[in-house]
């Protein structure tokens, strides 16, 4: 039992991974039965995302003070995000005609495709960010409605001053008490994470780790270099320490890349930031934003998946045809939940305005759920990135906090 405590949240969730694989591969029939067991852990990771955005971002933005900050942080925010997503953008383009990993795959027959949804316009996501009823929003796990209503409410209580203090107080003790009710949800993950990752493979087969593999590893690519070309030079230049930053962020990556949900990864993001010294009034700010405006891993992929079924099909797309398609995907990746599958939902839409064949969303389903790991990973991940980089930029010592959580504590 102690030898068991030694071994970090962080560790167990690896040998649950490997755990997962192993059920579906050699037990696939009762690795098929597992759902239950992640879609306990999913539930109980979206029970904690309204309470924890409540307590952390109404208590950062009103223990603050000016709401000068607040909009200075915004403004930071938002440019960075939009800088990062088009070069997640650029890179999938780039990455996709140069491998051409479509090439010689053939489109062939009449395939029904999922549900097709509309591009989404700038005007209806700031439409949408606007709660109309803010339980509504928390029943929903509506994240940008909440972050939107929890910012005026925390600005609302940063102006009335000393009458608001019992409502900040409470917010204060409300994110307090999440994090410990986070902690122990975790002791839960490794359950949760090895079911997932064993109804995925039980379901597929082990064909899923294999099949249109150059897809997969164009995915990969791409994804990578975008974390060795965007990110790490964004830390380095924020002048954030690298293996703090690790240190903090391995855990709700791990969590993000196994369940394929960003949301299952908010909670323990938001506390490790806390600790690694981000302010609360910007940890609580910055990174349920990028949950809606920083979805860099699904924005890449979008862009790097449509040209993939222009390929298989045989369609060629000009240059100025993917641009054109980028800013779309500016766009449209906003819209994108951060749950699974989102992004062939999007896709499929886009597909539709460029008289792209929808066949080619089919064709993308059976390794879907691999790739959807490694771009929610990257989403999580850049959002963490930015997170850090606007502390810095706001002059607060980053990386000298107490570090992350681990399961022996």
């Amino acid at each position: 039992m102690k030898f068991a405590r030694k071994i970090s949240l962080t560790s167990w969730i690896f040998i649950a991974l490997v755990v997962g694989v192993l059920l579906g591969v050699f037990f696939p029939s009762f690795a098929q039965h597992l759902s239950p067991i992640s879609n306990i852990f999913l539930r109980l990771i979206k029970s904690i995302v309204g309470p924890l955005l409540f307590g952390t971002i109404v208590y950062g933005i009103a223990s603050a003070g000016e709401l000068k900050t607040m909009g200075r942080i915004a403004l930071k925010s938002l440019a960075y995000f939009e800088v990062a997503t088009t070069l997640a953008l650029v890179i999938g383009l780039v990455v996709v005609n140069l491998t051409q990993p479509g090439r010689g795959l053939r489109l062939s027959g009449e395939t029904q495709a999922p549900a097709l949804a509309k591009p989404v316009s700038l005007s209806q996501i700031i439409e949408h960010a606007a709660p109309s009823n803010i339980f509504d929003a928390l029943a929903q796990n509506e994240v940008l409605q909440m972050v939107v209503f929890f910012f005026l409410f925390g600005a609302a209580c940063a102006a009335i001053g000393p009458k608001a203090k019992p409502v900040v107080d409470f917010a204060g003790a409300v994110a307090e008490v999440m994090f410990r009710y986070t902690k122990y949800v975790m002791y839960v993950a490794p359950f949760g994470v090895a079911a997932a990752i064993g109804v995925t493979i039980g379901s597929k087969g082990i064909g899923v780790l294999f099949g249109l593999g150059k897809l997969v590893a164009t995915t990969y690519l791409a994804l990578g270099l975008f974390v060795a070309l965007v990110l790490l030079p964004t830390l380095l230049i924020a002048r954030v320490p690298l293996a703090r930053f690790w240190h903090t962020v391995r855990q709700p990556f791990l969590i993000a890349f196994s369940t394929a949900s960003s949301e299952a990864a908010l909670p323990l993001a938001l506390e490790n930031m806390e600790r690694f010294g981000v302010p609360k009034h910007i940890v609580g700010f910055v990174l349920p934003t990028g949950y809606s405006f920083n979805l860099t891993g699904t924005a890449l992929y979008l862009s790097l998946a449509s040209v993939f079924i222009a390929q298989a099909a045989g369609v060629y797309m000009p240059i100025g045809a993917q641009i054109t398609m980028l800013l779309t995907f500016m766009l449209t990746s906003k819209g994108a939940a951060g749950v699974p599958r989102a992004a062939l939902v999007l896709l499929a839409g886009t597909l539709s305005s460029f008289q792209l064949p929808q066949e080619g969303i089919t064709l993308l389903l059976g390794v879907d759920a691999l790739m959807d790991m490694g771009r929610t990973a990257a989403n999580v991940l850049g959002n963490c990135v930015a997170t850090a980089a606007v502390g810095r930029w706001e002059h607060v010592a980053v990386g000298e906090g107490r570090g992350e959580v681990e399961i022996s504590e």
